[in-house]
């Protein structure tokens, strides 16, 4: 046992690992076969860490199996204690390791998952492309507030889902510290949101991670970022790294600029086979441009903007303490403690249903003309406006969370029957704390669509029907508990069973802190099941299969906004509205991987298919006519399914990687939702039937990479990413024409100057196609088109437009 140590490797296949362990900061040039993080029987390693030596050609595929002493795990549990051997896993292995990620070139961990996941695609909701949507099999991790989350995010085995919204902050991860990133499916011991997966990252430490390096990158857009790393483990009992990160970019559309600035540390110490850590990590980013723009707006100026501002400010601040300890040889014990500190701060500028008075010019009504606007003193608004002053405002929003939690799990690997067998157990408890305010200042809108405010707040209005406006200011508590077990029992050397499942239970609270509209307490309790297996047909084929349940349970936002009579300005103004039902999916899975060595390389392949069904489906549906404003409901039920395929070659001269995946989502159940659709009825509603697929889910999706080493210095490569048509976001009915697919093509290149050195660059989107990865209906009578005369808007979409060709080139010095 002592001489077990862990190895940080990549996967898609989850069988081969390639020789060498991880041995330097340079750690792209290990040429693992995609493995997750991997515990292996072999040697520690006794000399200091550096730059490896290029491979000579002849040396590569030996053609002998370089499996020997080996022990494959995948991560089944949130903790980081002993995996699973991959072969016994009943779902689909998709991973990312370190030199994935860093291939990219980018700082975020984002566009790592979309080049080398299968199911993976990104949308970029917000216009920036440091807070991207990450969907995966129809579920959705996003970091906009009020969008309905489908995937929990964990790192270092604490879940970082936000405690108001469940959002996941992207750009808040420290990207050069990410050791592995496992998608897990069909596994409900992770908790809350894992209705389609759960994407677990594994950060680096001072004993899987020694040496230093600084790597620097500029280009086009002002793009200008650089990050820093340094581990180091002192004596056989300490290790200690850290990671900075900082980038700036102007981005290419009107006011997008983004910084992001992100430190990570941790300490660590091992005393025989008891493992500790103290882990930190802190980020503030700043973004612009966070919103989709009117189609007509783009086809005159790629870089168009729509009613400025449009800023978000994310603060974080994080501790972890994680611990592990073989109690005995079958036994392992692992406890982790979390506190988090969250911050976020939304300034965004819209249209408004403010407006002058029609019996008296001189006072501020609603839509109507004829409901007052209050101030915040509950008096009138006077209207200080020139007349034809075209009228928006200023919303601002801030959310402060304060999260803590703590969990403990155990592993036991004892014999059951004379069988092999691995049980696991554990428990966690999380809760936070959130203060959420909002409001909003009327203002003037010129014709660069910038939004001039006047010092003027809306306070409550006597209507809510007729334009609630706020302000809002809300305290809420999230307590999530859950209690989990697992086991794995090998009915033969080839034939695995696995079955188990998890408990969990919700509270959340609202505590209204300008009245009692918004009051409420809910709890909800789920128990979710999965049993599955695998069979090795072949010392090269397993077949895997399962069936999982998970849940999530509404959000504070979303329970304090679920009423379509009284829609609210989501992400800023709450109003007093009826409870939600929890979301259930169940999912079935089954699928082959297998693995063969070949004269070119190690070739890995996978094909799997997928169904879950999603009970009492959460929607955010929007309040038509009334820009920005919406509400949540339950749509009954929905479905995802399809297939994933992916074949992979890996030496070290060549790798190359090739994946389809086919998604099909819809409504299974009939309703009627509003929409700004141009084919909604009189009432601005659509109606929605059994089989109608569900907007924003692209059905089709092709992924090709290679990198091919032209000598044993001069590296090239390139992906390509083709991504379907999909239906607008409004267009539930499915009427009206989808927003149309796109391929893009991507090209990377390296050299290693020295030992130490290494020079890249990397073109994205070399053949500058425009294309649109998100779309939805917005009131095109909301504001004038000022780029065509002030004439009303014609068409309806409003998009999402992707980043333009792009060059970049950088540095990377290892020590």
């Amino acid at each position: 046992m002592g001489a077990r140590k862990l190895l940080i490797a990549s996967m898609s296949t989850g069988l081969v690992l390639s020789t060498g362990a991880v041995m330097a900061a340079q750690d792209e040039e290990t040429n693992v076969q995609n493995l997750p993080a991997v515990e292996v029987v072999a040697p520690q390693p006794t000399a200091r860490r550096s730059a490896p030596r290029p491979v000579a050609r002849a040396a590569v595929n030996s053609g002998k199996p370089r499996t020997s002493g080996r022990i494959y795990v995948y991560p089944t549990a949130p903790g980081t204690g002993r995996g699973l051997d991959v072969d016994k896993v009943p779902s689909a292995i998709n991973a990312v390791d370190a030199n994935q990620i860093k291939r990219t070139g980018s700082l975020n961990v984002t566009d790592a998952l979309r080049d080398n996941i299968a199911g993976v695609s990104i949308s970029e909701v917000t216009g920036n492309p440091f807070q991207p949507n990450v969907e995966f099999r129809g579920f959705i991790a996003s970091p906009v507030t009020g969008t309905p989350q489908g995937l929990a995010v964990y790192q270092n085995g604490v879940r970082i889902n936000e405690a108001f919204s469940d959002a996941v902050n992207w750009d808040l991860i420290p990207t050069a510290a990410i050791r592995s990133a496992t998608l897990v499916t069909n596994n409900p011991v992770f908790g809350l949101n894992a209705l389609g997966g759960a994407i677990n990252l594994q950060m680096k430490d001072g004993f899987t991670y020694q040496g230093a390096e600084l790597d620097v990158m500029g280009g086009s857009f002002g793009r200008m970022q650089g990050s820093a790393q340094w581990g180091k483990q002192v004596d056989r009992n300490w290790g200690i790294y850290a990671a900075l990160e900082g980038l700036h970019d102007n981005g290419f559309r009107n006011f997008s600029q983004s910084d992001v600035r992100r430190f990570y540390s941790d300490v660590g110490y091992k005393a025989g086979d008891s493992e500790f850590h103290v882990n930190m990590g802190v980020a503030k980013n700043d973004f612009g441009a966070n919103a989709t723009v009117p189609a007509e707006l783009l086809n005159n100026y790629w870089g168009a903007t729509y009613t400025t501002p449009q800023t978000s400010s994310n603060r974080v601040g994080y501790l972890n303490l994680t611990a592990k300890a073989d109690a005995t040889p079958t036994w392992t014990l692992e406890g982790t403690a979390h506190v988090r500190r969250y911050e976020q701060k939304i300034v965004d500028g819209n249209p408004t249903d403010v407006t002058e008075c029609t019996a008296d010019a001189t006072l501020l009504c609603f839509g109507d003309g004829a409901t007052p606007a209050n101030g915040i003193n509950g008096v009138q608004l006077g209207n200080p406006f020139a007349p034809g002053t075209i009228l928006g405002e200023i919303d601002r929003s801030s959310i402060r969370s304060t999260s803590f939690g703590v969990s403990g799990q155990a592993t036991n690997t004892d014999q059951l029957f004379g069988h092999e067998n691995r049980f696991v157990m554990g428990t966690s408890y999380d809760a936070g704390v959130t203060r959420y305010d909002a409001t909003a200042e009327i203002g003037s809108i010129g014709e660069n669509y910038v939004v001039s405010g006047s010092g003027l707040y809306l306070g409550p209005t006597g209507t809510i029907a007729t334009g609630f406006a706020g302000p809002v200011s809300l305290r809420t508590v999230n307590q999530y508990n859950g209690v989990y077990a697992m086991d794995t029992f090998n009915v033969t050397d080839a034939f695995a069973i696995t079955g188990g499942g998890r408990f969990n239970v919700a509270r959340i609270s609202l505590e209204d802190q300008l009245g009692t509209a918004l009051n409420g307490d809910y709890t909800y309790t789920r128990f979710n099941p999965v049993i599955g297996g695998t069979y090795k047909i072949t010392p090269e084929l397993t077949a895997y299969a399962g069936y999982s349940e998970a849940n999530r349970v509404p959000t504070p936002l979303e329970l304090g906004c679920a009423d379509p009579n009284n829609p609210c300005l989501i992400a800023a103004f709450l109003v007093s509205d009826p409870p939600l039902k929890q979301v259930v999916s169940k999912t079935i899975e089954a699928g082959l991987r297998g693995t063969r060595e070949l004269t070119i390389g190690t070739l890995g392949w996978k094909i799997g298919g997928f169904r879950a069904t999603n009970y009492d489906d959460i929607l955010a549906v929007p309040a038509p006519d009334r820009t920005g404003f919406g509400y949540f409901t339950n749509v009954g039920r929905t479905r995802r399914q399809g297939l994933e395929a992916e074949v992979n070659i890996k030496s070290q001269m060549l790798q190359f990687q090739a994946s389809y995946t086919f998604v099909d989502a819809r409504f299974l159940d009939a309703l009627t939702l509003g929409s700004n659709s141009p084919f909604a009825d009189a009432d601005g509603n659509i109606q929605v039937l059994p089989g109608n697929q569900i907007p924003a889910i692209p059905r089709h999706r092709v992924k090709v990479g290679v990198d091919y080493a032209v000598t044993d210095e001069w590296k090239v490569g390139g992906n390509a990413l083709f991504v379907s048509s999909q239906y607008l976001v409004g267009d539930e009915s499915n009427q009206y024409s989808k927003l149309p697919s796109y391929t893009v093509f991507n090209l990377h290149t390296s050299y290693q100057v020295t030992r130490n050195v290494q020079l890249y660059g990397k073109v994205d989107n070399i053949f500058d196609v425009r294309y649109a990865t998100y779309g939805q209906f917005f009131d095109t009578a909301a504001l004038p088109n000022f780029t065509n005369g002030g004439n009303p808007f014609t068409d309806p979409r409003s998009l999402s437009p992707a980043r333009p060709r792009a060059f970049y080139a950088g540095m990377r010095v290892t020590f």
